[in-house]
């Protein structure tokens, strides 16, 4: 897709996750979506850091930019102890969700111009100008990567996907949402199910907007409804995006994403991951490397600041899981389909 079919994009009122604007990001509030579209405005890197940990600005790759962002902006009209300053806004900025590759990607990629400028003058805007090459990368990522995805359909299709990695998960217009989005658009696609992705819902609350303003069919269902669908004939595949990805191919993903590739596995269904090659890491061999954040326990005791359960109770709260790559069909990047056995050690 051209840069002109992304701004044609923009025109369906899909509004973006992250902007910068005069030397301030702007950011969605994903947890206020879909009733109320309010925006968080900032220069401060603590408030980016925040908006992470709250789920405020989500999806791997949107992570990964808000984080340079922030990490850019730390020492915006900073004149003394910038270096400080600059360790403490990194340090700060990793913490904030551990599982999401892309968010090293981003911080990493400004410590590279930060340790080789530090000494100029114009450093802020030299990791601006960094920041905003690493957003309009990912524009031109998600574009290819729902080229690639077309390769996937073999007929038009019922497709089934789980928490969101549509356009307010990444910087340009989605990853597996935008393979389905572009997809429909070859008459491709048929339906899509929305699993309602539990606890904190991205599916029945980010998923099913950005497909009402797409045009596209769907409904949404409990994620424990997926096998029912499956039986009954309903699903023709599954596609899904992703936080991390080891060299192996083992995938790590929102929290359910493991028991739909165990489904489809049974049920003779091909799964896929679409997500940017940033996604890869390459000091992670296999999932068994891969941290998964655990989530405060008021997630699943609380329904929209309503408690459901008692406090005394225990959880068990993980925010991603991890899909093993022998369940996998394919992996959908922007440089290509890489179809099983995975090696990604040299991509």
């Amino acid at each position: 897709m051209s840069f002109e079919n992304y701004q044609a994009f923009l025109k369906m009122n899909i509004p973006k996750a992250i902007e910068f604007k005069d030397d301030k990001l702007i950011i969605l509030n994903q947890t206020k979506l879909p009733l109320t579209e309010e925006y968080i405005i900032t220069d401060n890197f603590e408030r980016i850091a925040l908006a992470i940990e709250r789920l405020e600005v989500r999806g791997a790759p949107a992570i990964g930019i808000a984080a340079a962002y922030g990490l850019a902006l730390s020492i915006k009209n900073i004149k003394n102890n910038i270096e400080q300053i600059f360790i403490n806004a990194y340090n700060r900025l990793s913490s904030t969700r551990p599982t999401a590759v892309n968010l090293f990607y981003g911080l990493n990629e400004i410590k590279k111009i930060y340790d080789n400028h530090k000494n100029d003058s114009d450093i802020y805007h030299r990791l601006v100008e960094r920041a905003v090459q690493i957003h309009k990368d990912d524009i031109k990522m998600c574009n290819a990567i729902a080229e690639n995805g077309l390769k996937i359909f073999k007929k038009k299709s019922r497709v089934l996907t789980h928490c969101n990695a549509g356009a307010l998960a990444t910087g340009g217009n989605g990853t597996a949402v935008n393979v389905i989005r572009l997809a429909y658009e070859n008459n491709l696609v048929e339906f899509v199910h929305v699993d309602e992705t539990r606890p904190l819902l991205q599916g029945s609350r980010l998923t099913a907007w950005e497909l009402k303003k797409m045009g596209i069919p769907f409904s949404i269902n409990t994620d424990a409804s997926a096998a029912v669908l499956m039986k009954e004939h309903k699903v023709d595949l599954v596609i899904v995006g992703a936080d991390r990805i080891a060299v192996n191919g083992d995938v790590a993903n929102k929290i359910g994403t493991y028991n739909l590739a165990v489904l489809c596995r049974y049920h003779n269904i091909p799964f896929y991951v679409a997500a940017p090659s940033s996604t890869i890491d390459k000091n992670c061999f296999n999932g068994s490397e891969i941290k998964i954040e655990m989530r405060d326990k008021k997630e699943l005791i609380y329904f929209n600041n309503y408690q459901i359960t008692s406090e005394e109770f225990e959880v068990f709260s993980p925010a991603f899981d991890v899909t093993p790559n022998e369940l996998i069909s394919g992996i959908i990047t922007e440089k290509t389909l890489h179809l099983p056995p995975f090696d990604f050690s040299n991509v």
